[in-house]
């Protein structure tokens, strides 16, 4: 049987528009108490984009914490008043162009939970034309779209 930690303590050390930094104190199953720091957010949402001759369309992202571009799917943060339906449409518009004709939610994980609170919304966008529109990244991104087998 796993033994659970007790939560006794949580504050927020530091928050902006996409995360809080925050610091619990808990305590083990043998009564010893612990810290533990982690950031918190509302979450995030992901396309795997498909065009209609079956590609996959991906993004050429510059990532300022490794300096170096980053091959990616379209994501970004879930921002208040959003569904993550509604994020994936919208970063999968920014980011490439393109809009979905569908979009099929097909999975959701945490991918950072050591140090993260944060949950991933994973959609397949079902694409209707080859064509991208015109991408319209925030003024932070600098990204170029990549089509691949």
């Amino acid at each position: 049987m796993i033994k659970k930690f007790k939560k006794i303590s949580e504050e927020v050390l530091h928050q902006n528009p996409w995360y809080a930094y925050k610091h619990d104190v808990f305590e083990f199953p043998d009564g010893k108490q612990g810290d533990y720091f982690y950031l918190e957010s509302p979450g995030a949402s992901m396309t795997v984009p498909v065009l209609p001759d079956g590609r996959i369309v991906l993004i050429r992202q510059y990532r300022y914490l490794v300096d170096k571009f980053s091959l990616e799917f379209p994501a970004g943060g879930i921002k208040p008043g959003q569904t993550a339906r509604q994020t994936a449409a919208i970063e999968l518009k920014e980011e490439t162009g393109y809009d979905a004709e569908e979009l099929i939610s097909v999975a959701e994980f945490e991918p950072n939970n050591g140090f993260m609170k944060d949950k991933m919304h994973v959609f397949l966008a079902k694409l209707s034309t080859q064509e991208p529109g015109e991408a319209k990244p925030e003024a932070t991104e600098e990204i170029e779209v990549s089509i691949r087998y």
